[in-house]
């Protein structure tokens, strides 16, 4: 393998594995501030509990995430120096802000949260883990604004080799950038909802702490609802912008190799790119995907074939991920909703809490998968249309990739082991034992 191909699946796994913690940061961080601000409005005890067993947990995946976190930023610099010298002056402002503006607040914030529970007011407190959230939701916001840049890259002249930033308010108020945003966001809250569900479940399948966990089940299904739906809503307005600007990546998320008026949806397709046709095409739905992406059923559908063979993304992948990202988020609307009929009687409801316990790993493979359709089906454009992702990589050799992959892969094998056996044995403990460090 090459050092572009080593240094693509070593930042993917860094990736990968660094967003199995940010989504449940953000989506969790808002839970347990409603938590909190319950406790201060009504003084039920119960809901000062929810709050420190919940944010225990919270703790442990924010400590995950900075720990992985790190290293993304350093191979910049080791493995895609070129990549950084050409957009350094638009992608690495944004990094910075992000750096200065949010995550070094959240950090700071979270250190007051733990250790002020008898220092600050109790609205002080409450006030302080909604601010928590906000700093976490901003950071993503600057993430995905230097994300959403390389996907539409706007606000900059080429200067000297370099792209050069000239519009910063055009790079900020980017329309890509700002559906993912909303696209990720509410997908981290799905993600944060279901955790909290399904660990509620568990407990009320052994009938323990029936109260306490009945009452967070309830308090994360509308949450999960509404932010299921969201998903949905702005997903719809996210593909038809893919397919005004990045044209070729929604071919590939929808096998679709002609350029056609009148398109189908087709429930059922099995690509096959060597001979740029599909090999089974089934359960037909007439004009929906023109319907969907032009907002008329006549609308023309450019297909793959109109780019040439080296501008086109890998199809088998991207539209396999995009399959299963569109599943699930369908399967969290169902299940919420059957939830929402269940709520009165959830302890007595053991195959829908098995189901909701067996659905805690779901968000994060949809949450990866929209990543995988976000990244892939970008290829071969790092930035898209201006630098490809072989010109971007480090002139180093393979073996040195080589090397620190198996390196990330052993070392964070080892740090998602512990963490991820940290967070189910708390949650297995209950709420008892859920003690911060001040109480």
């Amino acid at each position: 393998m090459d050092v572009v191909l080593l240094s693509r699946l070593q930042f993917a796994a860094a990736t990968m594995f660094h967003f199995l913690f940010v989504p449940l940061t953000l989506g969790l961080s808002v839970l347990i501030a409603y938590m909190e601000t319950r406790y201060v409005q009504t003084e039920d005890e119960t809901y000062l509990r929810m709050t420190k067993f919940w944010g225990k947990l919270f703790l442990i995946n924010f400590a995950l995430g900075v720990v992985t976190g790190i290293t993304l930023e350093f191979q910049f610099g080791t493995n895609w120096s070129r990549y950084s010298e050409f957009v350094g002056d638009i992608f690495g402002s944004l990094l910075a802000i992000e750096a200065t503006t949010s995550f070094f607040l959240e950090s700071t914030l979270i250190g007051v949260w733990v250790f002020g529970w008898k220092k600050l007011s109790k609205k002080a407190h409450a006030a302080c883990m909604w601010l928590i959230a906000i700093a976490g939701n901003l950071s993503a916001v600057w993430i995905l604004i230097a994300n959403g840049w390389m996907q539409h890259p706007v606000g900059f002249d080429i200067r000297n080799g370099r792209a050069e930033l000239v519009d910063f308010r055009a790079v900020v108020t980017n329309s890509f950038a700002w559906l993912e945003f909303l696209h990720v966001v509410a997908g981290a809250f799905v993600l944060g909802a279901f955790f909290v569900m399904g660990i509620s479940a568990w407990h009320l399948l052994k009938k323990q702490n029936t109260d306490f966990f009945t009452r967070s089940f309830r308090i994360a299904l509308p949450f999960g609802l509404a932010a299921a739906l969201f998903v949905s809503v702005v997903g719809d307005f996210h593909g038809a912008h893919v397919a005004e600007v990045q044209p070729e990546k929604l071919a590939a998320m929808e096998a679709h190799w002609e350029t056609k008026t009148n398109v189908p949806f087709y429930l059922l397709v099995v690509p096959d790119e060597k001979n740029e046709t599909n090999l089974l095409e089934m359960i037909e739905i007439p004009g929906l995907l023109s319907f969907l992406v032009t907002g008329d059923v006549n609308g023309e559908v450019r297909g793959l074939k109109e780019f040439p063979k080296e501008d086109r993304p890998p199809v088998l992948i991207t539209f396999t991920a995009f399959r299963i990202m569109v599943a699930l988020g369908t399967y969290f609307i169902i299940i919420t909703l059957i939830g929402l009929f269940l709520r009165k009687n959830l302890a007595d409801s053991p195959i829908y809490l098995q189901v909701m316990l067996c659905s805690i790993p779901l968000p994060y493979i949809a949450n990866l998968a929209g990543w995988i359709v976000a990244e892939v089906g970008r290829q071969p454009w790092i930035v898209y249309k201006i630098m490809r992702t072989a010109d971007a990589a480090s002139p180093i050799a393979a073996s040195q990739v080589g090397i620190s992959l198996v390196a990330f892969i052993l070392v964070y094998g080892l740090l998602g082991a512990v963490g991820f056996w940290l967070i189910a044995r708390n949650a297995a403990k209950g709420p008892e034992t859920a003690n911060l460090a001040v109480n």
